[in-house]
């Protein structure tokens, strides 16, 4: 009885063994493939997939956050400045309208205001905050300078600035208000 058995088991592996490895016993012909292993395979290709495209939006978003830090860091003193700039404008003006005979009489207060303007514009410079101080017969640059008005002044070619009313400021290579100035419009020399 139980050599009956261990041949009964012995066909049967016998039966099996060609069919686990794939070779039916019939030339040319292909295994036929489990449709379980091909939904397995396809699951594995799908997550494969979508790890891949998660780690590249993980990257994606380091880099983001490092670029928005570096940003944040650089022009996040950009609504300040521009707060400051009138008070810059306003020393300035006060200077400007000093004549010699008040610079005599208010010497001390006329100092006290120049010291304060200087100190202002050493703390911007600081921070990043340049200016843009263009010159009497400089070139118009729409990039840096906005015309406030365009006449013909004999002595000058046209896009020839002939007066500067407030200076300009950049934030390190940001435009933060680009300097005021009168245009040439001249077509002759």
């Amino acid at each position: 009885m139980m050599n009956t058995r261990n041949d009964d088991m012995a066909q049967d592996q016998a039966a099996q063994t060609p069919a686990e490895e794939g070779d039916l016993g019939i030339e040319g012909i292909e295994p036929m493939e489990n449709p379980e292993l091909v939904a397995l395979r396809a699951e594995r290709d799908e997550l494969r997939d979508r790890f891949m495209r998660a780690l590249a939006d993980a990257e994606n978003t380091r880099k983001r956050g490092e670029r928005d830090r570096r940003e944040a860091e650089q022009y996040g003193s950009t609504r300040l400045a521009r707060d400051l700039l009138p008070v810059y404008d306003n020393l300035r003006r006060a200077l400007d309208a000093a004549n010699d005979e008040s610079r005599a009489v208010a010497a001390a207060l006329i100092e006290g205001v120049e010291l304060t303007l200087r100190e202002l514009l050493s703390v911007m410079t600081k921070h990043g905050v340049t200016p843009i101080v263009p010159e009497i017969g400089d070139t118009f640059d729409p990039q840096q300078h906005q015309a406030m008005f365009e006449a013909p002044v004999q002595g000058t070619k046209a896009g020839q600035i002939i007066q500067v009313m407030t200076e300009g400021f950049l934030l390190h290579d940001r435009l933060l208000r680009p300097a005021q100035v009168g245009v040439s419009s001249n077509t002759q020399g």
